[in-house]
């Protein structure tokens, strides 16, 4: 672990819990006390996969995901990122479930069995194509609200749902805060050390990193889980059940398009176009939400939350969650479950 991440750990944790980081929600930090108790509770084991998969026509994909609960319980959508799979909800999903939440487990684009429909379509990753599917996702499924739950990319596209369609969304749960992209700054360089992070988001720009993507798809996505998640011990059969999943026949040029759009060097879908154009404005979050950050993140350090606090104009809670680093619903499953119940309660 670099001297930079150890020292934000443990400036950003003692920030955490001398109460810099704000508690809009009467018992969220009982809940997080509550939800990791010491010891650590049993893990799924690394052979237990979210199955079976079911398939529904949404929008322009046909989209594979895994459902638990009752059908009539409060729907819960929880979007895993890049170069994760749905398996990182592999012990959230249950306990969602057996507090009687109808819980929705799908694929991104370019993910596993997600296929899009028309061979024409753009193989885009930008950030309202994320959005747009999962509106089309509920659309298609007929749920009309539902909570909004997600990391990485699947954060990413939670936000911008709930930024864009906030009537169809009753809470939203993210990991490392705003994650709606100002593309209009994306060339301002941030410090070194954060540079060097974000070293495979550089090596996608060009066609060499197209090229390694498509050769080392696995060596590529084990280094990235390795470097933001420092602390996690994983074994290869859990880094496998997901890798898997990164098979996908689009998932190079959903990948590749994604960083380069996210850059300006790519041009976005133009079925999204007005969606991008409203998110160019950074809109607010209005639905109220919980962000979370792994205080042992190894490529977004932990914060108190204060920078992105104006981009959310509802209810909100910021927190740091002690041991976990990028990948806090797999690493950390008791605290994410606990910040969708609260959701689901208030």
């Amino acid at each position: 672990m670099s001297d930079f991440v150890d020292r934000q750990r443990r400036l950003l944790l003692g920030a955490a819990l001398s109460g810099v980081a704000a508690a809009p929600f009467a018992l969220a930090g009982h809940a997080l006390a509550q939800a990791a108790p010491s010891g650590g509770p049993a893990r799924a084991s690394s052979s237990k996969r979210l199955e079976p998969l079911r398939h529904v026509d949404a929008g322009v994909l046909n989209i594979a995901y895994y459902e638990e609960g009752p059908a009539t319980g409060p729907a819960v959508i929880l979007l895993h990122g890049f170069p994760y799979d749905i398996n990182c909800y592999v012990d959230v999903a249950p306990q969602l479930a057996a507090q009687g939440c109808r819980v929705i487990v799908p694929y991104l684009r370019g993910f596993s069995e997600t296929r899009f429909r028309d061979a024409a379509t753009l193989r885009s990753g930008e950030q309202a194509a994320l959005g747009a599917d999962v509106i089309a996702l509920i659309d298609a499924l007929g749920i009309k609200r539902a909570v909004f739950a997600g990391l990485n990319w699947g954060g990413r596209g939670a936000s911008v749902a709930a930024a864009l369609w906030p009537d169809r969304c009753r809470g939203l749960a993210t990991v490392n805060s705003y994650l709606i992209q100002d593309i209009s700054r994306a060339m301002v360089p941030i410090a070194p050390e954060d540079e060097a992070a974000l070293w495979y988001e550089y090596y996608f720009q060009i066609e060499r990193g197209r090229a390694g993507l498509a050769a080392n798809r696995r060596g590529i996505a084990r280094m990235l889980w390795e470097e933001w998640s420092p602390d996690w011990d994983f074994d290869d059969a859990t880094f496998e059940r997901a890798a898997a999943a990164h098979d996908n026949p689009d998932f190079v040029d959903v990948v590749i398009h994604s960083y380069r759009h996210r850059f300006g060097l790519a041009d976005g879908d133009p079925h999204y176009a007005d969606l991008q154009r409203r998110l160019a404005a950074l809109p607010a979050i209005t639905v109220p939400a919980i962000t979370l950050d792994g205080d042992a993140d190894g490529i977004l350090p932990a914060s108190d939350g204060s920078a992105s606090a104006a981009k959310f104009s509802g209810r909100r809670v910021h927190r740091v969650v002690p041991g976990a680093g990028h990948n806090v619903p797999q690493e950390k499953p008791e605290a994410f479950a606990a910040a969708v119940m609260e959701l689901i309660k208030s």
